[in-house]
């Protein structure tokens, strides 16, 4: 179910951010306009703002979950198909691209709000599969980030996504060039739609979805209440003047304070807001490079996206064997170094592409474009490996009583800094050249792994006091 669940996800994010670039530079798109299209991602990065309210309400006919999964599948295969009404020649007038910007932010903003319902099915479903496979001693030993099925659960979204992205990235690039634009998109919302099936027959444990919200909501009139109780005397008056503004204050105590509360989770806090800065540099304009290398879309599809995707797969999978057999805050150090040096093939192939003679190659010659598959392929490899790692502590980090918000409010600032990265990517690559570019990343990933290194120190005294 997991893995239908983010496949379904992962088809309109790879059109956006594999597939899209590429299209847009072989209708000539400038690189600053195709570097705005990070705009596209800014619901992933805000979605925290009303994760709590994809936590809260729910029909419990349907469950918790799929209350919100099930319409907003099908709404994203209704939008797939509007985007195959455009016509693709007029990508290249600025009235058109905005339409289609306009139209694939929605669709991002579904597709985030669908992340948040997903994310909160998966951590509470694995969750509970250790309640009831363990004893209470067991239990306690796995909530150490040492869950047994959190890195086999999070490989499975990996490569479910990654699933996604091949088809609504390489493969709809392939298809896209053997069929026309509306039936390829038209083939995508149907691929959307048929993915909804395991969702819409898998039984989620309601009784279990409406106590935890009852428990919940008991909790918080609770705690509410003792905090009333012990400070009455002090803050009677400011209640009475200001219950609003109370309010807002416990909500935002209650569903974000948990973030900053103590050194762990302060040191945590800017590995997250570090852990992908280099992705969203470098990532937005290796596709454009590609394509003023003189590589078909055709190929980028298949070479490309295709190999690149299933480094991905392997990535993941070896990622998950990994964490079996290391320690998880070791293995996401070390993965995400891995990603950075990998980053550094890139500088090679764009030296190779704008300064071929400073490797050799003889004059009027350009580099082979296996180059370009290469690197791409080892890079997307190490980026899953690092994905997987880092979404392992995030389900770690996630309280069980609000999975889907902790998970949520996490991943969302995985993608503040790296989204205002992409945007500028594009006017980078156009100052700096592709070389400059991705030098500039590689330099930037090497200072993003400050943050991890200080937060594992924290993290290792914490776990030994």
């Amino acid at each position: 179910m997991l893995l239908t669940l983010y496949f379904a996800q992962g088809l309109p994010s790879g059109f956006i951010t594999q597939a899209l670039p590429a299209i847009l530079r072989d209708y000539d798109v400038s690189l600053e306009m195709i570097g705005l299209s990070g705009l596209l991602l800014a619901p992933w990065a805000l979605k925290f703002l009303w994760a709590p309210v994809v936590d809260q309400y729910f029909s419990p006919k349907w469950g918790r979950s799929r209350s919100w999964i099930l319409p907003l599948q099908l709404l994203s295969a209704m939008i797939v198909a509007a985007v195959g009404l455009f016509n693709p020649q007029q990508l290249s007038t600025p009235q058109t691209l905005w339409a289609l910007y306009a139209l694939l932010f929605f669709l991002s903003l579904i597709g985030a709000t669908h992340d948040v319902a997903a994310d909160g099915l998966a951590t509470r479903s694995l969750s509970q599969l250790v309640r009831q496979s363990s004893d209470n001693k067991a239990i306690e030993a796995t909530s150490t980030a040492h869950n047994p099925y959190q890195g086999m659960g999070n490989a499975v979204q990996v490569i479910g996504y990654r699933l996604g992205l091949i088809l609504g990235g390489g493969v709809f690039l392939l298809v896209l060039g053997n069929w026309s634009w509306r039936y390829s998109f038209f083939a995508m919302a149907a691929l959307i739609v048929l993915n909804t099936l395991p969702i819409w027959r898998y039984p989620e444990n309601k009784h279990i979805a409406i106590s935890q919200h009852q428990t919940q909501a008991k909790t918080d009139r609770m705690l509410s209440q003792i905090g009333h109780h012990r400070q009455a005397s002090s803050t009677f008056d400011e209640t009475l003047a200001e219950p609003k503004a109370r309010s807002v204050a416990h909500y935002l105590t209650d569903n974000y304070g948990y973030f900053w509360h103590n050194r762990e989770m302060r040191a945590w806090l800017t590995v997250l807001l570090s852990f992908k800065i280099v992705d969203g540099i470098s990532s937005g304009m290796v596709k454009p490079m590609m394509v003023d290398m003189g590589i078909p879309t055709g190929s980028i599809g298949l070479w490309v996206s295709v190999l690149g995707s299933g480094a991905s797969l392997l990535g993941a999978a070896l990622a998950a064997w990994l964490l079996k057999r290391m320690a998880h805050h070791t293995a996401l150090l070390s993965f995400n170094a891995f990603q950075v040096v990998t980053t550094g093939l890139y500088v090679l192939v764009a030296i190779g592409f704008e300064h071929p003679n400073w490797l050799g190659v003889g004059a009027g010659a350009s580099i082979p474009f296996w180059w370009a598959y290469a690197a791409n392929a080892v890079e997307h490899m190490a980026a899953a490996m690092a994905l997987v790692a880092m979404l392992t502590m995030v389900m770690h980090y996630a309280r069980h009583q609000k999975a889907g918000s902790d998970f949520t409010t996490q991943v969302c600032l995985l993608t503040v800094f790296s989204g205002v990265s992409h945007l500028v990517s594009g006017f980078i690559a156009a100052q700096l050249g592709y070389s400059g570019h991705f030098v500039l990343s590689v330099a930037v990933g090497v200072l993003c792994l400050l943050p991890i290194i200080y937060w594992r120190s924290v993290f290792v005294r914490s776990a030994t006091d």
